[in-house]
């Protein structure tokens, strides 16, 4: 895209995602990054390129929270080469931004190299939010060391994440990522699925090293997300200031209500333990990875229920870790047994803005909002067949004003798109019926 990006939407649909209507006679108006006019009729500019949406619905860009771009190529037996991890985590950030994820937040693994890369159109991709290395204890969900390993001198960083012990380990580390450029901080509070060494109601971190993590990000300017399944982990860590909850899956109603009551946000995250249970054997999941997977998916929707009950802001998460990444958009029919098809577009707009303190900039159709746009042939808030099929239904993809695709102008996309996608192994993957 250049600076002198001028162009006219219209004869459209507009998806008002905080009312939950489509709105019709709109015209958008977009320069250079940013939505310039959003108005009823149509707007004089004889300089503008005028696309005409034929009546097809104009939705803003989605955001998923909590996805891996580079965590499963990091953490394979044996190690990838770190160029050869960084080169699969660029096509991977290609066909998230073509199914229509112009944001996201990685939770554990992404750096800043990640992001910048994106941001100086080295990579084609999503506009990122970094963790960095996840922060977990000895033991914990991020210490990816096999039980029979014994600790003769046990080292406290890896790739992928650090093991930090007490007050002072923890300020340490989280200072250290937010040096090397970290937008916020993850930590570990309870046990999880890819880890070998800790069950699942393992909670973890003291009170006064969850304490001490969100005084350091807070300092920051920053904020700590969690990764909690229990009711006793998730309400330890909402008590000590932690912003974001990941996963949830055993929330209860007092744990709720407590999230309710401070503000802080459940990032669900309910396709990937589907997808690891469905095709965990074709991408390296062990058996003891299975069971825990089994166990969580049980707990099925039950989260939601609960945290939408209680007021919970909910934001849209897919995590897919060790699960084939182009069932992202599931997570949208998954939800939909439980949510409107309102709420979940609003979880992953508006609510995953508020999250990121972006939702004065992404998120919503408005005047100086970032041109994040994208063209659905179909209707969102009655069927999500129209998100699937790794974005074949969206005919304009703009993220900040880019055209990454065009089927509509004639001209064709405004920044070159690599050609190539994910490997043949995920492109032969089709969804299993549950």
């Amino acid at each position: 895209m250049t600076a002198d990006t001028n162009l006219v939407l219209e004869n459209l649909a507009l998806l008002d995602v905080d009312r939950g209507e489509l709105l019709g006679g709109y015209s958008v108006h977009v320069r250079a990054d940013r939505i310039h006019a959003v108005e009823r009729g149509r707007i004089p500019d004889p300089a503008a390129l005028r696309i005409d949406l034929g009546g097809r619905v104009l939705m803003p860009g989605l955001i998923d929270c909590h996805i891996h771009v580079c965590a499963d190529a990091m953490t394979s037996k044996p190690p990838l080469f770190p160029a050869l991890a960084v080169a699969k985590s660029s096509h991977l950030l290609h066909d998230t931004l073509m199914r229509g994820f112009t944001t996201i937040r990685d939770t554990g693994g992404a750096d800043a190299g990640h992001r910048d890369a994106v941001e100086q159109g080295l990579f084609l991709g999503p506009r990122m939010k970094v963790s960095g290395r996840p922060i977990s204890q000895t033991g914990g969900h991020g210490d990816s060391r096999s039980p029979s390993e014994q600790c003769i001198s046990c080292p406290q960083t890896s790739s992928y994440g650090v093991l930090a012990d007490g007050v002072d380990e923890v300020r340490k580390a989280i200072r250290e990522e937010i040096r090397r450029g970290a937008d916020q901080i993850k930590i570990m509070a309870s046990g999880g699925i890819s880890s070998p060494a800790d069950p699942i109601d393992y909670i973890q971190y003291s009170n006064d090293e969850l304490l001490a993590a969100v005084d350091e990000a807070h300092r920051a300017h920053k904020y700590v997300l969690a990764h909690a399944y229990t009711a006793d982990a998730i309400g330890r860590a909402v008590e000590a200031g932690v912003r974001s909850i990941e996963h949830g899956n055993f929330l209860d109603e007092r744990c709720a209500a407590l999230m309710a009551e401070r503000g802080a946000f459940l990032v669900p995250t309910l396709i990937v333990y589907r997808r690891i249970v469905s095709h965990g054997h074709l991408v390296g999941a062990t058996p003891v990875h299975l069971e825990k997977a089994r166990k969580v998916l049980d707990s099925g929707t039950r989260s939601l229920e609960i945290a939408r009950r209680a007021g919970v802001k909910m934001a849209f998460g897919t995590d897919l870790f060790k699960a084939p990444k182009e069932f992202q958009i599931e997570e949208f029919l998954v939800r939909a047994e439980v949510l409107s098809h309102a709420e979940i577009l609003r979880s992953a707009t508006t609510v995953s803005a508020e999250l990121l303190r972006m939702d004065d900039r992404i998120g919503r159709i408005r005047p100086g909002y970032l041109a994040d746009l994208l063209v659905v042939e179909g209707n969102p808030l009655e069927n999500f067949a129209c998100l699937q099929d790794q974005g074949r239904h969206l005919l304009l993809i703009m993220k900040g004003g880019h055209r990454v695709k065009d089927l509509l102008s004639g001209e064709g996309p405004s920044t070159l798109v690599p050609a190539k996608a994910l490997g043949d192994r995920y492109q032969a993957l089709r969804p299993v019926p549950r």
